[in-house]
């Protein structure tokens, strides 16, 4: 078995919802914030990575 590598999504914002994307398969939506020192946030649920565009971390 295979596991899929989490997704990684380029935002314009630092704080973002993640949901899951899957509608009722998904997981309770949350906010997060991206730390500018950083420049990137994963999601305690779906371990999808949300990236600040123009972020450091975006390279």
């Amino acid at each position: 078995m295979t596991i899929e590598a989490p997704e990684t999504k380029i935002v314009e914002t630092a704080r973002v919802a993640c949901d899951g994307g899957e509608g009722a398969l998904g997981h309770p939506r949350v906010w997060l914030q991206i730390p500018e020192e950083i420049g990137w946030v994963e999601c305690p649920y779906c371990d999808c990575k949300y990236v600040l565009s123009g972020s450091q971390a975006q390279s």
